[in-house]
Parts: structure tokens; C-alpha cells; sequence
């Protein structure tokens, strides 16, 4: 299978030189998302809601790509206040309570734009039929 690459439409990208996702073979790579919805390109004030936004987004790029949220293997999550751990969280657990992938979450200093709260990337492998 040759390698494809997976875009949400945002001019981001192509400025950027990134792709929302990278499926190469039977993995699936999605780059670092964050909490914008990309119909209205705004992004709510909340944490919980960002977490719920990011998730949307690589489930569209996974499904794009033929995957499922199941597939996702490992997640990285970076948040820019710590207070906001346990909010975000309950949402993970919602979104991947059962899929239980490998995780890290980072706090960091700082996103791109001061209104970002959160980034998640993940890493998904195609299972077997």
C-alpha cells in the first residue's frame, strides 16, 4: 500500500507543510490536533470541549483513511495547564475508555495560539479482519 496523505481542508496545512494524517500502510499517523471546529473555525473556551473537538477531528481523519477510533494504539496529549488534567481526561476516558491505548499527556509551557489548551496525536494500526 503506498503512503496517503489525509487533510481537513484547513490552508494551515498546506502553509504549514504538514498533513492532518499520514496512513502508510496498515498505520495511521495523525498529527498533533487541537481543539478548533473546522465548520465554524472557532475554537470554544473550554478544555472539555477542545478535548471533544480534537477527538471529532481524528476520527474523521482515521475514518478518511479507513481506520477506527479502535485502531488507535498510542496517544500523546499536551495541555497548557495542569488544572485542566482532570477535565480533559474524563473525556478521554469517554472517547477511549475501552480502546485503552498506550499514553502520555506532557504540560507544556505553551501551544501555537494562546487559546489552544490542548493537543492530542495519536498512532493507529489497521487490526486484522
Amino acid at each position: 500500500m503506498r503512503r496517503r496523505l489525509i487533510s481537513t481542508g484547513s490552508p494551515f496545512e498546506k502553509t504549514s507543510g504538514y498533513s492532518r494524517a499520514v496512513i502508510d500502510g496498515d498505520f495511521a499517523f495523525v498529527a498533533g490536533t487541537t481543539g478548533y471546529d473546522y465548520a465554524t473555525m472557532t475554537m470554544p473556551a473550554d478544555v472539555t470541549s477542545q478535548t471533544r473537538n480534537c477527538f471529532k477531528t481524528i476520527e474523521a481523519a482515521l475514518k478518511e483513511g479507513g481506520f477506527a477510533m479502535t485502531d488507535i494504539v498510542r496517544a500523546t496529549y499536551y495541555l497548557v495547564d495542569v488544572r485542566d488534567a482532570d477535565a480533559h481526561f474524563a473525556v478521554c476516558g469517554e472517547v477511549l475508555g475501552e480502546i485503552r491505548p498506550a499514553a502520555t499527556m506532557l504540560v507544556v509551557s505553551a501551544l501555537l495560539k494562546p487559546e489552544m489548551k490542548v493537543e492530542i496525536e495519536v498512532t493507529a494500526k489497521r487490526r486484522s479482519p
